[in-house]
């Protein structure tokens, strides 16, 4: 299953809990884990009812659901009832945590102090990054901004968050004139080659982080090509499959959707070096 199903999957069966903090709250966070390619939070060293020690006062307390994994930018998520309207009145109790904890005594020896806090109320998801909010989704709108979480994936991915889309996209617009540049200039690519193969790429790196391609999938072809396999051959199999209207029987390009509108009517892959496909990386 891939990962948009897997979290409409979730989406469907978040919908039907009764939002019950006490109840629900630990079975919330584990479904969310899986729908993230884990095989729940425990499988992905994280801890249900993380204990939580005041250096003051001595007192323990729990938060919902910790995940630090080791070398990795972990999570903090505390969750409220389904009721709560003022979600973000609860972010000084998670700083309180996030202050106070010490995560090698919650998940062992490595883990650190996660990076991104999420407030939760089975509806509403807050977003903090390094204390700061950076973004807010609704349940409903899950599976087409799975890209704000991706922190979560078990392979390292940079989340995309809503409040910084536009520098996103124009650092992005810099770096493909720069690509283009380079092709036309270095590997002597025709230009209207070169426009139409960046645009085909710059179509797919904007689908598959909101939903209209399986996610991640441009981006872990770019890697493989990276790793030494030819961007003609996946680039070109991932185009010409978004070009057809008959669905791929099986294979990676499996899932693809058919894409009218002209813009694969023509798709001629360039053999990108390793200095332009790190740009595009």
């Amino acid at each position: 299953m891939d990962t948009r199903a897997a979290i409409l999957e979730f989406v469907s069966y978040a919908e039907n809990l009764k939002g019950d903090e006490k109840g629900e709250a630990q079975i919330f966070c584990d479904r969310f884990f899986r729908a993230f390619g884990h095989g729940g939070i425990i499988e992905a060293h994280g801890a249900l009812e993380a204990r939580i020690k005041y250096s003051e006062t001595g007192k323990t307390k729990f938060a919902d659901c910790l995940w630090s994994p080791k070398g990795r930018d972990g999570v903090l998520i505390e969750m409220k009832k389904r009721t709560t309207k003022n979600l973000e009145a609860y972010f000084s109790q998670a700083k309180n945590y996030w202050i106070e904890m010490n995560p090698e005594a919650v998940i062992g020896k490595g883990a650190q102090k996660p990076k991104y806090i999420v407030l939760c109320n089975f509806d509403r998801f807050l977003i903090y990054n390094n204390l700061s909010f950076v973004d807010e989704i609704h349940i409903d709108e899950l599976a087409d901004r799975a890209s704000a979480f991706n922190f979560l994936l078990p392979q390292v991915q940079e989340p995309i968050f809503r409040n910084n889309v536009r520098q996103i996209s124009e650092d992005a617009a810099r770096t493909i004139g720069d690509i283009f540049k380079y092709l036309t200039d270095r590997q002597k690519v025709e230009k209207p080659v070169a426009q139409r193969f960046l645009l085909q790429c710059v179509l797919a790196l904007f689908s598959e982080d909101f939903g209209l391609l399986p996610q991640s999938i441009f981006t872990r072809l770019i890697q493989e090509c990276l790793d030494g396999e030819s961007s003609c051959d996946l680039f070109g199999g991932l185009f010409r499959q978004m070009a057809s209207e008959t669905s791929a029987r099986g294979g990676r390009f499996k899932a693809v959707r058919y894409f009218n509108g002209g813009l694969f009517d023509t798709v001629d892959p360039v053999d990108m070096d390793k200095e332009s496909l790190e740009m595009l990386a």
